[in-house]
């Protein structure tokens, strides 16, 4: 057996036995029988695949959502997911485009579920993209606290003059993101030539989650941005009034 492939698996499984808790790097240590570096090292790896996600530094880690997608579950932030699901099908049935639900894990844009259209041509995104490059990511970004967006940008840099104009210093990212915060809305369009549409989710007063849609160029209008918006809004206070009963 390669050693370091058992000590990742026997880390998975120590997280995955606590459920959703998280767990210290030094308890996954004495777990592991490893030295706190070792462990790090290895635990940086699950993280970086998104088999493992930080919580914080202090709270430690639980299983990401990669480990969910191996074994098909929808556990991952299932009262969220459940809460979503039936607003997000209308909504997509409504527009017949696709929708979808995100969070930022691991300084990265998570899909957490998703409803595609029935369009002929259809936007394919990825179930974890850069924070900068997406409507969910800007949207949740615009939320975080001081403490968690110093933290993205140290970790991220900030974003190129192509991806994000405007944002090339600190002070134009912060101008941007409490824009978007005041209107709880932002519109994008991708150097993929698509254009895209989120809106907040709330519980107990707190952003938790993004909802989003995705329409080619080609078939955006000045009439179907305030059809989404109009609609979109309504989806979202729908999940958010579900997640607090």
């Amino acid at each position: 057996m390669i050693q370091v492939i058992g000590r990742a698996i026997d880390i998975l499984e120590f997280v995955a036995i606590h459920n959703k808790k998280p767990i210290q790097l030094i308890k996954i240590a004495e777990h592991a029988g490893l030295s706190q570096p070792t462990t790090a090292n290895i635990v940086k790896t699950l993280v970086e695949k998104d088999y493992l996600e930080q919580i914080s530094r202090k709270e430690g880690y639980r299983l990401g959502i990669a480990a969910y997608r191996l074994t098909g579950t929808a556990s991952y932030d299932q009262d969220l997911i459940s809460a979503s699901r039936e607003p997000m099908e209308n909504l997509a049935r409504q527009l017949n485009e696709t929708t979808l639900l995100a969070q930022i894990k691991n300084n990265k844009r998570t899909i957490l579920h998703i409803v595609e259209s029935e369009q002929a041509l259809q936007v394919k995104t990825l179930m974890v993209a850069e924070v900068y490059d997406t409507a969910t990511g800007r949207l949740l970004m615009a939320y975080l606290s001081d403490v968690e967006l110093d933290n993205l940008i140290k970790a991220l840099g900030l974003p190129n003059k192509k991806v994000w104009p405007g944002t090339q210093t600190i002070e134009g990212l912060k101008k941007k993101l409490k824009e978007i915060s005041k209107n709880e809305f932002v519109q994008t369009l991708s150097i993929h030539h698509t254009v895209g549409f989120a809106v907040p989710i709330y519980q107990k007063h707190k952003v938790i989650a993004s909802l989003s849609v995705f329409v080619p160029k080609s078939r955006y209008t000045d009439s179907h941005k305030e059809k989404i918006s109009k609609l979109i809004h309504f989806a979202a206070k729908k999940i958010s009034g579900q997640l607090e009963n």
